[in-house]
């Protein structure tokens, strides 16, 4: 239950986080740390990941209009994106496997909307000062002081927002042009308007929505309480020990009938979504342990036991299996089923199309032909050459080029005839076509038919 000597000044000032601005204070602590790290860490991977080259080509890189996508050696088309569709039902449900566990940790340390959110509060504190400066600040008349400050504030935040935007499109177009091209005004005119719209979201998002979105706008948001359980691992408050609360000096005598909640508000000043903690499980909550950090530092100060605010279990979790069979059974079946198709992949793809326009034709020796048009795409970063072979007819003799060669993600388009100087006794014979990688010693077998007209055809 919550606490029933909620004070209205209290209630007052959490309902106003809400609904206005947060003015975020800072705060240092084992979670904070922790975050910083992760965030530094994903930050660089998302700006220099574009910068890792190949055998002199980006490593990691989606060609929009060739429709590929090239990791490292591998490159994937568009009928090779199943792969990508596992991978990302797999992410979904490893997400949702953290989240019956240890509740919203995803958005709290490592969501995107949340690292620029703090990186832009930053910012923010460094510009204009503290949480309470800050606040001082916005409530002043207008004044040179303030628009200089603001000014600044804000042309730091389109400076991030716009590299951000950069970082991300360098994905999508060569980074090798795309820097270069922008900053001399070559850049073509669609790449400046996704630029452009990605800062504006960028900017948006992390300076002004901020909280907002986690609150409002991101779905995960709503739905990730039907995740939890008694025996998922939140930040709570541990009311019997810190009721009632009440403000003191380090230096007065605790009456007994008082918690060690000492009233400070810090835990309410440093969350990035405003809320008190104190008042129980919200939605809103995205587990980032900042409250955490700030009560220990003030049970430090006055000498209390740490963890009045804490990760903690509503109940204690068994040691069952059954807990991990909903969300650990999906996430093995889906690791199964990457590795199947990991298995099942090859460098190259063909096509066999049978000549539609005469099934059969007896050529000036006798013999019985047929045609097959063979689309060959080779799907590495090098040069391959493919050896063509039949099988399931004595006697078949291949009339074309058996041996192609293929540049680097190309595909070509080769015509062979099978002739057979014997007669068939059925009129259609099943046969297997033999592709051979050279290098790679890379087998693909493609099933087709060979008409004769003979049997009564």
């Amino acid at each position: 239950m919550k606490s029933s000597n909620l004070s209205a000044e209290k209630l007052i000032f959490k309902t106003s986080s809400l609904e206005g601005k947060i003015y975020i204070r800072e705060q240092k602590g084992v979670f904070q740390r922790i975050r910083r790290s992760l965030s530094f860490i994903l930050f660089i991977m998302f700006i220099f990941i574009p910068f890792i080259q190949f055998d002199g080509a980006q490593a990691i890189y989606f060609d929009l209009q060739q429709q590929q996508f090239h990791l490292f050696s591998l490159t994937l088309f568009p009928q090779d994106f199943f792969i990508v569709t596992l991978l990302l039902i797999f992410s979904a449900f490893l997400l949702f496997y953290v989240t019956k566990f240890y509740g919203r940790v995803w958005c709290g340390f490592t969501c995107p909307q949340t690292i620029w959110m703090l990186l832009f509060n930053w910012v923010e504190r460094r510009v204009e000062g503290s949480h309470n400066q800050s606040k001082s600040l916005d409530a002043q008349p207008l004044s040179l002081n303030k628009v200089l400050k603001k000014l600044v504030k804000h042309i730091a935040w389109l400076v991030i927002s716009l590299f951000t935007a950069l970082a991300f499109i360098s994905y999508f177009v060569e980074v090798k042009q795309l820097y270069q091209s922008f900053f001399s005004l070559q850049a073509s005119s669609l790449v400046v308007c996704w630029v452009l719209f990605f800062t504006g979201c960028t900017y948006i998002n992390a300076g002004w929505i901020r909280e907002k979105m986690c609150q409002h706008m991101c779905p995960y948001a709503r739905f990730q309480s039907a995740m939890f359980d008694n025996s998922t691992k939140l930040v709570t408050y541990d009311e019997k020990r810190g009721e009632s609360r009440g403000k003191r000096k380090r230096s007065e005598i605790v009456k007994v009938e008082t918690g060690d909640c000492v009233d400070c508000n810090l835990c309410v000043q440093v969350c990035p979504v405003g809320i008190d903690i104190r008042n129980g499980l919200q939605y809103e909550c995205i587990n980032c342990g900042l409250c955490v950090d700030a009560c220990d530092m003030t049970m430090t100060k006055f000498n209390y036991k740490k963890g009045l605010i804490k990760f903690n279990y509503k109940v204690l979790p068994h040691k069952n299996w059954k807990r991990h069979l909903s969300y650990g059974g999906f996430l093995t079946l889906f690791i199964l089923m990457i590795g199947v198709w990991t298995q099942s992949w090859h460098s190259f793809e063909v096509s066999i199309f049978k000549d539609r326009q005469a099934l059969y034709r007896v050529n000036q020796y006798g013999n019985i032909e047929n045609t097959f048009v063979f689309k060959i795409r080779n799907k590495s970063n090098s040069k391959k050459s493919y050896e063509i072979d039949v099988e399931g007819l004595a006697n078949a003799q291949l009339i074309g080029e058996a041996k192609v060669d293929v540049l680097p993600r190309e595909l070509k388009i080769v015509t062979l005839a099978i002739a057979v100087n014997s007669p068939l006794v059925q009129s259609r014979s099943d046969i297997t076509f033999d592709i051979l990688d050279v290098s790679a010693q890379e087998r693909i077998y493609k099933q087709s038919s060979f008409y004769s007209g003979s049997g009564g055809w």
